[in-house]
């Protein structure tokens, strides 16, 4: 293949690849095998960048390998740059139509850019291929509650569960789903399952702990968010659930502290802001309030 070819396909040369003294074409096999694998690495680090800039080299080097266009593809979906993903699933694809890695990543980014159908019809095709395939059944399902076809999406996740019953998460899978309906009674249900199987889950206590605050079982709550933050100190979505809960609770200051300390892990945390905002004005804290008004307005909405 000529280099004009090769150049039409990958876009821009990556940054000193034209310094690279010529390759035989053993070589250059070899080279882009060893890249690939070093990409493999740089993603498991969240590395994307470096996973895509030695993808791209072996991409010039070996633009037939289906697992390199795959892999950058990946690369680009973790890091939301959709429109470069679809591009090299597409072209990985081409290379090996049958790939139910590529076609579920495939999915994963036209769910991502609202292409709801035609992630479905990736998502199908991987499973004629991988039927099991828990993280292509759970696409599915959100692809379909996302249509609004949530006993469709329950059916699925009822599937999930009956091949991993005995792991926590399928259990807090279809909570979340249920949460995100305003089906919290079920949710709770399905949380406690998954806590059944693991005592330990920060995540599920957290959803938990919000879930119970939705129905306004604060005392409960607090409990769960209390545990949670126990044992992940860090869980910004955890903490700022318990800003909420103490602020119900009467307890504001205490309620601005978890709030504070959840904008500081996560800066673009708009419900916090407004949450936040919301106790600031409780307590006659207008200017502050009024900023964190403006600050979630802008990180929503794209206000100037």
């Amino acid at each position: 293949m000529s280099e004009g070819i090769i150049s039409e396909e990958i876009g821009d040369e990556p940054a000193g690849a034209s310094a690279l003294p010529a390759l035989s074409e053993e070589a250059a096999q070899s080279r882009a095998s060893v890249l690939r694998s070093r990409a493999e690495s740089y993603v498991a680090l969240s590395r994307y960048d470096a996973a895509i800039a030695d993808l791209t080299e072996a991409i010039a080097l070996a633009p037939d390998s289906a697992r390199a266009w795959r892999l950058r593809g990946e690369s680009h979906r973790l890091i939301e740059r959709y429109d470069a993903a679809l591009s090299d699933f597409d072209q990985s694809l081409r290379l090996e139509p049958d790939s139910a890695y590529a076609l579920g990543s495939r999915g994963q980014v036209y769910a991502a850019l609202g292409r709801l159908e035609e992630a479905l019809t990736d998502f199908d095709h991987a499973l004629t291929l991988t039927p099991e395939s828990f993280w292509v059944l759970e696409g599915k399902a959100d692809a379909l509650a996302d249509l609004g076809r949530l006993d469709e999406a329950l059916d699925v996740h009822a599937g999930i569960i009956a091949l991993n019953e005995g792991q926590a998460y399928p259990w807090l899978a279809r909570a979340e789903l249920y949460q995100r309906v305003n089906l919290y009674a079920e949710a709770i249900d399905d949380y406690t399952r998954a806590l059944g199987v693991d005592p330990g889950y920060a995540r599920a206590l957290s959803r938990r702990g919000e879930a119970y605050r939705m129905i306004d079982r604060y005392d409960e709550a607090l409990a769960d968010l209390n545990r949670a933050i126990e044992l992940d100190p860090d869980n910004d979505r955890a903490l700022g659930s318990r800003g909420a809960v103490l602020s119900e609770l009467g307890d504001d200051e205490a309620a601005v502290r978890d709030l504070d300390r959840a904008i500081e892990l996560d800066p673009e945390y708009v419900w916090a802001y407004r949450v936040r905002g919301e106790v600031l004005q409780d307590l006659d804290r207008h200017e502050e309030a009024v900023a964190d008004f403006t600050r979630a307005l802008r990180l929503e909405f794209g206000d100037s």
